[in-house]
């Protein structure tokens, strides 16, 4: 509905002509382009395809669950302004069962649009309009730390009263009470499991988490840490485990142990 205008649909063009020869450095990862506009789609699914990936398409709600159901999807590209379910709609639904990265498209420099995509459990997002190289370069993150926290971490990470599941992307209290994790909750976590006790600019938890630095009044970092305050059940006006270090940034205030099963 909210598509790119002749101008954007040219950056992409151009952007397709210059990585054209470019070698593929990621494994074929499948990718499901969800957007109403059938230009965007076809650009989108061209370039994507040419640097290494394996596109599927929807135009709308109904279109996405049904290629959901009939393959694995490594990421989803959605469109927020769609027919019938918008967006914000659909990544609700998708994070009710699934941790599959997803980056939000939107048509609004607003930063409401995007606070809430990020607060409904998007891992990125992107203003229209966009070219196809930025894309790609979010594509790449996300796929890249999907991987890594699926290879190379330990099984189990305990702290305070939490135990963290890196494989299952879940969050398990004392209880044994799990809750699964967006992409962008459990970067955000690994990152603070990592540096324990250490004071986390917003600069870093914002090139970790979406894969660029911070930008002025953007209100993005600190949405994510208070959506991970709420998993943790640490709210309140002096949070007990996720500290905010004035002028600084923030730091996670706890032991942390790593077991591998």
């Amino acid at each position: 509905m909210w598509g790119f205008c002749c101008t954007t649909l040219g950056h992409i063009l151009i952007s397709m002509n210059n990585n054209k020869d470019q070698p593929m450095n990621e494994r074929r990862a499948s990718i499901l382009v969800v957007d109403d506009d059938a230009a965007i789609r076809e650009l989108l699914e061209e370039h994507l395809s040419r640097v290494g990936y394996e596109v599927r398409t929807a135009g709308d709600g109904d279109e996405m669950r049904l290629q959901l159901d009939a393959a694995h999807v490594d990421l989803i590209v959605l469109d927020v302004m769609l027919p019938g379910d918008d967006g914000f709609t659909l990544c609700r639904q998708i994070r009710e069962h699934s941790r599959v990265p997803i980056i939000m498209l939107t048509a609004s420099s607003d930063e409401t649009d995007r606070v809430v995509g990020l607060e409904l459990g998007a891992d990125d997002y992107l203003a229209k309009p966009f070219s196809a190289r930025e894309l790609q370069a979010r594509v790449k993150a996300l796929l890249r730390r999907a991987s890594f926290s699926r290879s190379d971490n330990p099984r189990y990470v305990v702290f305070d009263r939490w135990r963290l599941d890196t494989l299952a992307h879940e969050l398990i209290d004392e209880n044994q009470q799990g809750t699964a994790l967006s992409g962008a909750d459990f970067a955000l976590l690994q990152l603070f499991l990592s540096h324990p006790n250490q004071v986390l600019d917003r600069d870093t938890i914002s090139d970790v988490t979406r894969g660029r630095e911070s930008m002025p009044l953007d209100r993005v970092v600190d949405v994510a840490v208070s959506r991970l305050r709420q998993r943790l059940g640490d709210q309140g006006r002096n949070p007990r485990l996720i500290k905010t270090v004035r002028g600084a940034g923030y730091l996670l205030a706890a032991t942390v142990t790593h077991v591998s099963e």
